[in-house]
């Protein structure tokens, strides 16, 4: 009888280990069969919100999960667009150079003006009929009049949307090679100031912009590739004794001084030369050592040229990334023609370009709306 009790007990010991050990096998069979697209959503989205816009771009390729959380959490810039001044008429198109689609509004209230500058998605004008200028937001139509003042071969630029109480208006104009006069305002002002300010070094001022703010200072590149600085705080005036970015003796041929590109982005400030004959040259100011280097690539950010203004983006598409889009645009509104760093060419073709030749009037890169289904 007790040899029975036994045998008993030691059968249900071992059938009990035996489903212990089957336990755990299942268990570890389903751990293993758990793959990282099994992580929870939560955790997911932490992860892929701390990754680069590359690194989320491959991460939503893994599979349909990831890519759904990939996409919920990815940041990506808008680019410019593209705004085209008619001629004749009221329609003003605007291309989207990352959609590669055009959208069109009437502006009336822009008849008889020429565009000046533009930044955080106001443009600035002028009528030279009656020497009206004037802050003019295209999408939400707001106007924002300042003083009249003739406006003859100045450049000019302003620092911030004229909705801000910190908006300055700034243009300068050489009076000879030694003296230049620079005139400000800002909205709400009655008259603009101007004062003539001496230069130590020559500086003749270019027709076209050669002019950004960055970090509280206006930079402002001559006709020879001298850097002029004016601080609107402090009002002063200085011709920087950084020597012109040296570029290949062709660069300096037909039209060398209007194919000049000139932009900032996170306080430095780059300059783009161009050539008929050449690719692009890009240039970044060193500040602590006071010379322009050549940049051989721009650590995928995009650079925007026009004559008037230019703008930079980061963290835009893949292929948009790296490059500098200028202001014309190929194959009937379907393709804008860049400059690639990483290939060393134009597309979409390989020959180069004189930019020395475009109406720089014609067009302007401009900021657009966050929702722009509202306005067209």
């Amino acid at each position: 009888m007790a040899g029975r009790k036994k045998r008993k007990l030691k059968l249900l010991a071992e059938t009990a280990n035996g489903d212990e050990r089957t336990a755990t096998e299942d268990g570890k069979e389903r751990l293993e069969l758990q793959t990282w697209s099994d992580l929870p959503v939560e955790l997911l989205e932490l992860i892929m919100s701390h990754l680069t816009l590359e690194d989320n771009v491959r991460a939503s390729a893994v599979c349909k999960r990831w890519h759904k959380v990939a996409i919920s959490v990815r940041v990506v810039n808008q680019s410019p667009w593209l705004m085209y001044f008619p001629k004749y008429g009221n329609l003003y198109e605007f291309y989207d150079p990352s959609e590669r689609k055009t959208y069109s509004l009437e502006l009336p209230e822009l008849l008889g003006s020429r565009v000046c500058y533009t930044k955080d998605g106001w443009l600035l004008l002028y009528r030279p009929r009656n020497h009206r200028v004037f802050f003019f937001n295209p999408f939400t139509r707001e106007m924002i009049k300042l003083p009249r003042f003739e406006l003859t071969y100045q450049i000019v630029a302003f620092s911030c949307a004229p909705t801000s109480t910190s908006c300055v208006v700034f243009t300068i104009k050489h009076i000879s090679p030694t003296i230049v006069a620079i005139s400000t305002c800002h909205p709400g002002a009655s008259e603009w100031a101007t004062v003539n300010h001496q230069n130590r070094l020559p500086f003749v001022s270019s027709i076209w912009n050669k002019l950004v703010f960055c970090s509280g200072i206006f930079y402002c590149l001559s006709l020879t590739g001298w850097l002029g600085v004016y601080d609107p705080l402090e009002r002063t005036w200085n011709v920087l004794a950084v020597p012109p970015p040296r570029c290949p003796e062709n660069f300096f041929a037909k039209n060398w001084w209007k194919g000049k590109f000139m932009a900032e982005h996170n306080g430095d400030i780059l300059v783009i030369y161009t050539c008929c004959t050449e690719n692009p040259i890009i240039f970044k100011l060193d500040q602590s050592e006071m010379v322009w280097e050549e940049m051989k690539t721009l650590d995928g950010v995009t650079l925007f040229a026009s004559f008037l203004s230019s703008h930079s983006r980061i963290d835009l598409p893949g292929i948009m990334r790296n490059s500098v889009y200028f202001s014309k645009v190929r194959f009937f509104g379907k393709r804008c023609i860049s400059y690639s760093l990483d290939d060393c060419r134009y597309y979409p073709r390989k020959q180069c370009y004189d930019w020395g030749e475009q109406d720089p009037f014609e067009n302007i890169w401009i900021e657009p709306p966050e929702d722009a289904s509202s306005f067209f």
